[in-house]
């Protein structure tokens, strides 16, 4: 199926009791991984989408109820001189997640494909050869058992510069912004030309991307939030772990039960 980032601009209002449908998918998304620590699964979840489109939000809402020993965030800025050494997916191999750990990618390897095809940092061949070896990178991470979710999310210029202009009036939202944001803006069509290139070589069958319309803030949260614990779930028993029986009579008689 073709995916049109059009189609995800209608920034409808979140339509209930935001608090109360936070806290459900908050609770819900906690006993998913507690799953993936009992049970000993791994997941990634990869984040992409414009600057200001709200991938921080969300991820910092998906790990509120995680307990924090068992997944990691990895912000992913530009390479360093040690990673431009090596392939350009070297640096994600060394980030990928342990047994019952998550790893959250704010940005990733499709960097390639994007802001590097864009701006000029990887040559045609290199920038169009990508597109095989991230599918095959994906590929390679799912048969191995890991899970893998993908989700980009989409804003409108209107609403990215109503952003941008927050985070420069704001004090506290300054440290946010840079150079680079206007760098991308200005050059918005070709990025556009480029996710929608990504979108359609990349979204496979066993690594599909989830757009998020992302132009109201509690909708694309708790639409985000209940896409990834979708995926999640689909992956991982959901069973909780039985009682240790030797456990359960020593703790029985400390507590006089």
């Amino acid at each position: 199926m073709t995916i049109d980032l059009s189609d995800y601009e209608k920034g409808k209002d979140f339509d209930g009791d935001y608090d109360k449908a936070l806290a459900k998918i908050q609770k819900r998304l906690s006993h998913i991984h507690y799953a993936h620590i009992v049970h000993r699964r791994r997941a990634i979840i990869a984040f992409e989408g414009w600057d200001a489109a709200g991938k921080g939000g969300i991820i910092q809402r998906l790990t509120a109820e995680w307990d924090p020993r068992y997944y990691e965030v990895w912000p992913i800025s530009a390479p360093t001189q040690e990673e431009l050494a090596h392939h350009f997916l070297w640096r994600f191999w060394r980030r990928l997640p342990a047994q019952h750990n998550i790893a959250i990618f704010d940005r990733t390897w499709y960097g390639r494909v994007l802001v590097e095809r864009v701006e000029g940092f990887a040559s045609k061949a290199e920038w169009d050869r990508g597109y095989d070896e991230i599918n095959d990178f994906e590929a390679q991470q799912v048969t191995s058992g890991t899970t893998l979710v993908k989700v980009f999310v989409h804003v409108t210029q209107k609403t990215q510069d109503k952003r941008l202009k927050d985070r420069l009036e704001h004090p506290w939202k300054r440290w946010k912004t840079g150079l680079e944001d206007y760098r991308n803006r200005a050059k918005r069509p070709e990025y556009l030309a480029a996710m929608h290139d990504m979108l359609a070589r990349t979204s496979t069958e066993h690594a599909p991307w989830i757009v998020i319309d992302g132009n109201d803030k509690k909708a694309a949260r708790i639409a985000a939030l209940t896409a990834i614990a979708d995926a999640l779930e689909a992956h991982v028993p959901m069973e909780p772990p039985k009682l240790d029986p030797e456990v359960e009579k020593v703790a029985k008689k400390a507590l006089g039960l």
